[in-house]
């Protein structure tokens, strides 16, 4: 399995390979709500900005998957970020993670549609058997978003992270395997379109 550079183009949002040119518009939506302060997940201080593009960037070079800037298309401005992480060729499987919005963002569909490119790729053009979701046991919103999209929760990793605060975070993991798709899809779609 190969994370080919490529952009996902939908309605709202465009997925572009995230790159160093991104940089400061990927600031601009991280400081549109504080979003480093959250405690319930991980997202990079603009101040660490650098680090964030490095580390996409080598885990791209090394097959691990791919970064992408979330791009509002009536804006044209950088919403935020996500990625395909995680990936296991041998069991043809791939994590979406390091997801964020800035505040004006949140709750526009504009994850919603992120999601559902990603999907896509993930099942109709890489022919991958499963994708998985991570999140904080203690972030609901992100609980609901990822069971909104279709997914199913499968379970909690026990002291599985230690958050910059020092917490130790239990993850909730979800799925969505290639027999579910059809339908997710079709559900996704429908939500969408109520935007």
């Amino acid at each position: 399995m190969t994370f080919e550079p490529v952009t996902l183009e939908g309605r709202l949002v465009r997925l572009e390979p995230l790159s160093k040119s991104h940089r400061e518009g990927l600031c601009a939506a991280i400081r549109d709500g504080e979003l480093w302060k959250l405690r319930v997940t991980l997202v990079p201080h603009p101040d660490d900005i650098d680090a964030f593009l490095d580390n996409a960037e080598r885990a791209h070079a090394a097959g691990d998957g791919l970064a992408f800037a979330t791009v509002d298309r009536a804006t044209n401005r950088i919403a935020g970020s996500t990625r395909f992480m995680e990936s296991d060729a041998a069991n043809r499987r791939v994590e979406i993670g390091f997801t964020f919005l800035g505040a004006s963002w949140q709750r526009t569909g504009a994850n919603r549609e992120a999601k559902l490119l990603m999907l896509a790729h993930a099942f109709e053009t890489l022919g991958l058997n499963r994708v998985e979701l991570l999140t904080d046991v203690l972030n609901d919103r992100s609980r609901g978003a990822i069971l909104g999209i279709g997914a199913k929760e499968e379970g909690i990793l026990r002291s599985h992270m230690v958050m910059r605060d020092g917490r130790v975070r239990d993850s909730v993991m979800y799925s969505i395997i290639k027999s579910e798709w059809p339908g997710a899809k079709q559900r996704l779609e429908h939500r969408l379109a109520s935007h």
